[in-house]
């Protein structure tokens, strides 16, 4: 469910104070906690360092990102990847395939006798 639009969106009054009379190129990354703050048109350039719940997430603000909220660009959870057991052997079955095609590539080296004895 949306914000009404009566209410207005939702932006951290702590942020705004904070980049007030500031330029992005001036002002480093900008540590926040308030994810659920939305990106509103002033923040467009800076820095913010939006917490994930264990460190800090640097989060460059474009102009694509007005009206989304901080927390959408800073995960919380870590991506390993998707497959299992079937997964596995094909990603094996693709580094064999990479090491011996370089081994085939490689040219073997032939030693010339020692001329010195």
């Amino acid at each position: 469910m949306t914000r009404s639009l009566k209410k207005g969106p939702y932006v951290d009054e702590k942020l705004l104070k904070k980049i007030a009379g500031k330029k992005p190129v001036q002002a480093g990354p900008i540590k926040t906690w308030a994810r659920r703050s939305q990106i509103s048109p002033e923040m467009v350039g800076f820095t913010f360092a939006v917490h994930n719940g264990k460190s800090f997430t640097d989060v460059l603000v474009a102009e694509e990102m007005v009206g989304h909220r901080l927390g959408e660009f800073s995960f919380t959870k870590k991506f390993t990847r998707h497959g299992g057991k079937m997964q596995k052997e094909l990603e094996q079955a693709k580094r064999e395939a990479e090491i011996s095609a370089a081994k085939a590539a490689k040219p073997v080296e032939a030693k010339a006798p020692d001329a010195k004895k």
